[in-house]
């Protein structure tokens, strides 16, 4: 791909990618702006190169996320990518009654894998091909995340009575 067009389609994909490596370095805007500066030196210095096999997003986001492992390896930093991460903060139980829910909070509760499905699917409205391409997965490992992490959300959203979520 030549310059001129990488560079728009960075230009183009911005704030989706930074969004993204927020998500994987678990809501660290720093961490998210050092990762995704990281990742652009990577494809414009050419270490990282598209290879036309996904979508320009799916490969960038297949970056993001492993630049994000590798400099939080790097530091020395839980890897939250990992499997059997389960260590997430909990809700606090005297949230005022009164104020919205929390997904990201939420989200937060939910295993690593999981969480990054569902942000993937919902947020970011990709298939779930695309996730298993983005998190080098397999398909039927993506749709068991994706299964396991809905119904999760769903009983944690139960279980926290704020708001109606909309439905009456």
């Amino acid at each position: 791909m030549e310059r001129q067009l990488l560079e728009q389609s960075l230009a183009d994909h911005h704030r989706e990618a930074y969004l993204w490596a927020r998500q994987c370095c678990r809501y660290d805007d720093e961490q998210a702006k050092d990762v995704l500066q990281e990742v652009y030196v990577k494809i414009l210095e050419g270490r990282a190169r598209y290879n036309n096999l996904s979508s320009f997003r799916t490969w960038l986001f297949a970056v993001i996320r492993y630049t994000a492992l590798d400099i939080l390896r790097e530091k020395h930093l839980v890897i939250v990518d990992e499997p059997g991460d389960n260590d997430h903060p909990a809700l606090p139980a005297d949230e005022p009654p009164d104020e919205p829910v929390d997904y990201e909070a939420l989200l937060r509760q939910l295993p690593a894998r999981q969480a990054q499905v569902l942000l993937l699917a919902f947020y970011h409205g990709m298939t779930l091909e695309a996730i298993s391409t983005v998190m080098d997965i397999s398909l039927g490992t993506v749709r068991t995340h994706y299964d396991r992490g809905k119904k999760q959300l769903k009983e944690l959203i139960a279980l926290n009575p704020v708001q109606d979520h909309g439905r009456r």
